[in-house]
């Protein structure tokens, strides 16, 4: 071990959509806040970043712009990303240490542009950090996963994040086959709140649509036919007043049917280009599925149905990204396997 690596403070990242979680060597998971960022008008002074920026999404005064710096994996406000950074590092590394020796192993989807990832490395460069690199979300969601990567057999994982859904074969440490698409629960949220409108003249808002989905969303009917209910809140789409409307499971689960119709065939693709000898391990281990949008009720089960491979949701699927970013500093350095693949995949 070097002597910079000796005294450096190693963190994995999961700049995510919705929720960023950090990981540093040594303590775990030691941040999991809410994408969000209040900023003061014309000073850009920040007012307050996380779960206490999220209560005022979409209730903030004139004065005040609440905003969620990331946009389907990507981001969309480079100097909100660089503050919230910043603020959600500060929390648990001292300003010193930050500014002298912190590497930063951030998880992106592969299916970003090259402008797209400069724009997350600079915003972590311009946070502090002394070293950043980046690791795709599935590799990353794989190995935090604590899947073999480096094993010379087929894995697949699933991860469905809030932006995007990333699917991967991995073998002998590099990602054979990937795909993504910018599919994921926020696209759940708006397919919520699209139906309501549509088929109950109810305005609704986002984090209704997130309750939805939560408590009663699903992606095939149960076994017993039990079907939930929920009341929800919002707007008359005609008149304009204030409206409450029950909703049941069936509705929520036809509001999503074509954005998990999305993911599925993702899947089917990713396996379809998979090489024979792979996707044999692949059928014998099953698909591992991670990421917030994977905890749908029965979404692993349709799955499974769907493909014909057994399907597995992994213990801590909202974690998976931040561990495994955390956990390939050391990973990748012990690996024997020639890593020219995947760093290929970084140029």
């Amino acid at each position: 071990m070097g002597l910079f690596e000796r005294f450096s403070t190693d963190i994995g990242i999961d700049l995510g959509t919705c929720n960023t979680l950090i990981y540093v060597r040594g303590k775990g998971i030691v941040v999991d806040e809410p994408s969000v960022v209040a900023v003061e008008k014309g000073t850009k002074r920040v007012v307050a970043v996380g779960a206490e920026a999220k209560r005022m999404l979409y209730k903030t005064p004139g004065n005040i712009s609440a905003i969620r710096p990331m946009r389907d994996g990507v981001i969309s406000d480079i100097d909100s990303t660089e503050k919230m950074i910043k603020y959600f590092i500060s929390k648990v590394i001292s300003r010193h240490q930050l500014f002298k020796s912190t590497r930063m192993k951030i998880g992106i989807p592969s299916c970003i542009t090259q402008v797209e990832r400069r724009a997350v490395i600079e915003a972590a460069l311009k946070a502090g950090a002394k070293e950043v690199d980046v690791i795709e979300e599935s590799l990353a969601a794989a190995i935090g996963a604590q899947i073999k990567i480096d094993e010379p057999a087929g894995h697949m994982i699933c991860d469905i994040g809030g932006g995007t859904t990333e699917v991967s074969v991995i073998s002998l440490g590099g990602m054979v086959v990937t795909k993504a698409i910018r599919v994921g629960g926020d696209k759940f949220d708006e397919a919520i709140v699209n139906f309501i409108k549509k088929t109950h003249n109810l305005k609704i808002g986002p984090y209704a649509a997130e309750r939805l989905k939560i408590q009663i969303g699903n992606a095939v009917a149960d076994k017993d036919g039990t079907i939930e209910t929920m009341e929800v809140r919002g707007n008359d789409a005609i008149t304009g007043l204030p409206k409450r409307q029950v909703v049941d499971s069936v509705e929520i689960r036809e509001a999503l049917k074509d954005a998990v119709n999305q993911i599925v065939e993702l899947i089917k693709v990713t396996l379809s280009e998979t090489p024979p000898e792979l996707a044999a391990d692949i059928v014998e281990r099953g698909i591992v599925m991670s990421g917030g949008g994977s905890m749908l009720k029965g979404l692993p089960k349709l799955i499974a149905k769907e493909t014909q491979v057994p399907v597995f949701l992994v213990e801590k699927p909202l974690e998976c990204v931040a561990l495994g970013a955390g956990q390939a500093f050391e990973l990748f350095k012990d690996m024997s396997t020639d890593r020219s693949v995947y760093d290929n995949l970084n140029d």
